[in-house]
């Protein structure tokens, strides 16, 4: 399998949308309601935690899933990072969403659980940490807060603990994950 090939299986795999899917039979389009956002957090906005919970087991599952199929088929660690941001970039442009999507949170996880399990395990429990902090607190956009903190410091850890060439990637998923975060970095100022 080329390495385009890879790349454009992992992007299919990425465009999967749970969202849409865990709302299936309810009636509701997510795209039309909370947020907006066809991810995660906006379906458990709306929706039950069992839809909730398959919309985040989905979106994690198919970062890590895209990155497991291609490490069968003994692709390098630069192309599985690459194959990893595509999976991302298929999340957030999902060509069956017309080319709109989710933030990338979920499946940038899911990506970073395959490529450096220990380092993002051990910087996880920081999303819920700030979550409840930013509640109870009362931040404007808490969400994107712990998102992005997190991204953040999963990728300084990549960076500092595996090299440069890993972190690089790993900051490329922060970017898009950022990118995808603008209208509420935008509310915060």
């Amino acid at each position: 399998m080329t390495l385009g090939l890879k790349f454009l299986l992992s992007f299919l795999i990425g465009s999967i949308p749970f969202a849409k899917i865990a709302m299936l039979g309810t009636g509701i389009d997510i795209k039309k309601v909370g947020s907006g956002n066809p991810g995660f957090r906006n379906v458990a906005r709306v929706a039950s935690r069992w839809r909730s919970g398959f919309c985040l087991a989905g979106d994690l599952g198919k970062g890590y899933a895209a990155l497991f199929l291609l490490g069968r088929a003994g692709t390098s660690a630069a192309a599985l990072w690459g194959a990893g941001i595509a999976s991302v970039m298929g999340h957030c442009w999902s060509p069956f969403l017309r080319f709109n999507g989710g933030k990338g949170v979920a499946t940038t996880f899911g990506v970073l659980l395959y490529l450096e399990p220990y380092l993002t395990l051990a910087c996880l429990p920081l999303y819920p940490a700030l979550r409840f902090i930013g509640t109870k607190q009362h931040w404007k956009q808490e969400g994107a807060i712990a998102s992005l903190s997190t991204a953040l410091v999963i990728s300084a850890a990549v960076l500092v603990f595996k090299g440069f060439e890993p972190g690089i990637f790993a900051c490329f998923l922060l970017a898009i994950v950022t990118v995808r975060h603008a209208p509420n970095l935008r509310d915060l100022l």
